[in-house]
């Protein structure tokens, strides 16, 4: 059974990228099943990258957030497929899902051929970007498009935890300067 936090936290996965924004547009407005692959596909991304700063970065700081989005991710995955389960919905890939994915595969790419400070301030970089994009996505997509009212009331307090988030990897970007 979910715990408001970890609820909140497993609604904040409901993220994206700049590719929510430009394959979902209003006349698009995603399923809840769509909706649910989102939010799995955004928290392997995050995963993705923070298992890979785990092994780069250098800065403690730094690790030290991906572990917590890697925690955080990791967790979020299992309530995530227990609220699917609960629901009975069967998530569906979809345009923006496959998106993700291959942004972040780029993503991924570019941030390998870094190392030492230049990753650390990257992959920041890039975390404070996406999150940025994640509460976006939440505001103008994933809220209004949620039809099942447990899953949007979900979507309202996991954009106050990725607002955290937000805040959390604005203050390392702040520190790696």
């Amino acid at each position: 059974m979910f715990t408001r936090r970890n609820a909140a936290i497993a609604v904040a996965i409901l993220s994206s990228s700049p590719a929510l924004l430009q394959s979902a547009g209003a006349a698009d407005k995603p399923t809840d099943p769509q909706i649910a692959h989102i939010a799995y596909t955004a928290g392997v991304i995050d995963i993705n990258a923070a298992k890979q700063a785990q092994k780069k970065a250098k800065s403690k700081d730094v690790k030290a957030f991906a572990q917590d989005m890697l925690r955080d991710h990791e967790a979020v995955n299992k309530q995530a497929l227990a609220l699917v389960k609960k629901l009975n919905v069967t998530p569906e890939d979809n345009d923006t899902s496959k998106a993700l994915s291959k942004q972040a595969s780029d993503k991924l790419a570019e941030l390998d051929k870094l190392s030492g400070a230049a990753f650390d301030k990257a992959y920041v970089a890039n975390e404070v970007a996406y999150h940025k994009q994640v509460n976006g996505a939440l505001e103008t997509q994933l809220i209004p498009s949620a039809g099942n009212a447990e899953l949007k009331s979900l979507l309202q307090t996991g954009l106050k935890i990725f607002q955290g988030h937000q805040q959390h990897a604005e203050h390392v970007a702040a520190e790696l300067k």
